[in-house]
């Protein structure tokens, strides 16, 4: 039974207006009532937070598994476990993430996710779906298998947006057969990113004008910087429209390039994911991606070629990798977690921040990030040692 009302005490609270030292906020039917410092309200439920950080929960617009799951599964079972993973890590909102593979796979995923989004979950809200290819550049593939990369057709992709659950299409965007797709998703609403591509500057300027807002996994599987062609990356750390995806893995990327882009892009131009697979919070071994195996040693997931194949990252760990590569507090970087993907894929008026009469998806954090309470919509879904 979900009290009517909660209130936390003795938290410091980061909002977009600041940080309140010693504050309390007020939850009730599910949502921010009210927030301050000084004498508490009374409530239903008193959570004492001990001095510890109230912040919104991590939002993840780019996830594809994890606790030996895939939204690829195409079960609510998947999704449901998923989902209780992502909340022990601080995520109160994920993107079910699809990988490139047959129309007919990636259509069930997509029914399966349209069928729970919105839903009652274990443990992080269910708010849509990503799809990541299958219309990128096989020669920057990367894990993604070339068997299936293929342009964009117009019966499939509309296929694929008519279920209703899309937030976020990832495209190679240097492609014209792509651009339709651009333009459609940006009518919808629905905000599409590059990835897995060999695009030029030029060719991302011109997406840009179609509707280009984000680029994926930022560094990874994308054309990098050059002194005469700034390619794929050199738009995405100059051109203000696009907002950049990061792995704060320290595998993915090395630290000091993390900083390269929050000096940048700044507080609100990162959007941290993890983009984890099925291995995420399992023990090293292997485990099956689409037809493929993937091999998970030492925190990294690796086809046999030792192409990276997704990660392991949990998002708490990314937030703290993040901030150690910034030297900045998470005062600072708060909105790389929440905000900017929530602003991203337009679910930013519900969710993403400390706001009154938003979603009260909140989390508890120690000073290393170590979670110690999730809230989604009101309810606790985890709670450390509990």
């Amino acid at each position: 039974m979900i009290p009517v009302s909660s209130i936390f005490v003795n938290a410091q609270i980061i909002t977009p207006l600041g940080v309140i030292p010693r504050g309390w906020l007020l939850v009730r039917d599910g949502r921010i009532a009210a927030y301050g410092r000084g004498d508490a309200p009374t409530a239903d439920s008193v959570i004492d937070a001990a001095g510890a950080t109230l912040l919104p929960g991590f939002v993840d617009v780019h996830v594809h598994g994890g606790a030996n799951f895939e939204a690829m599964d195409a079960t609510p079972e998947a999704l449901h476990t998923m989902s209780g993973f992502y909340a022990r890590h601080g995520v109160t909102s994920f993107l079910a993430t699809t990988w490139t593979d047959s129309r007919e796979r990636i259509q069930a995923a997509l029914e399966t996710i349209a069928a729970l989004t919105g839903t009652e979950m274990r443990g992080a809200a269910l708010v849509g779906a990503h799809v990541e290819g299958p219309f990128l550049n096989p020669a920057r593939c990367g894990a993604q298998s070339t068997t299936y990369i293929r342009r964009a057709d117009r019966d499939e992709g509309l296929d694929f947006l008519n279920t209703g659950c899309i937030r976020l299409m990832a495209v190679a965007p240097e492609y014209p057969e792509n651009h339709w797709l651009i333009r459609e998703c940006s009518q919808r609403g629905i905000a599409v990113s590059a990835a897995h591509t060999a695009a030029t500057y030029d060719d991302m300027c011109a997406a840009v004008e179609l509707g280009l807002t984000q680029t994926t996994h930022t560094f990874n599987a994308m054309t990098g910087l050059h002194h005469r062609e700034p390619g794929t990356l050199g738009a995405a750390l100059t051109l203000p429209q696009l907002r950049c995806e990061l792995i704060a893995d320290n595998i993915h990327v090395h630290p000091a390039a993390m900083k390269l882009v929050w000096l940048a892009k700044g507080a609100d131009g990162v959007i941290l994911i993890t983009d984890a697979v099925r291995g995420a919070g399992m023990p090293d071994g292997e485990y099956p991606i689409d037809d493929r195996v993937i091999t998970i040693k030492d925190g990294a997931a690796r086809l046999p070629d030792g192409t990276l194949a997704g990660s392991t990252l949990t998002f708490d760990v990314a937030v703290r990798n993040f901030m150690a590569a910034t030297g900045e507090p998470l005062a600072n970087i708060w909105q790389a977690t929440s905000l900017n993907a929530a602003r991203n894929v337009g679910i930013s008026n519900r969710k993403g921040s400390i706001e009154l009469g938003k979603d009260a998806d909140l989390i508890l954090v120690d000073e290393r990030i170590n979670v110690q309470l999730t809230m989604v919509e009101g309810r606790v879904v985890y709670r450390e040692n509990a």
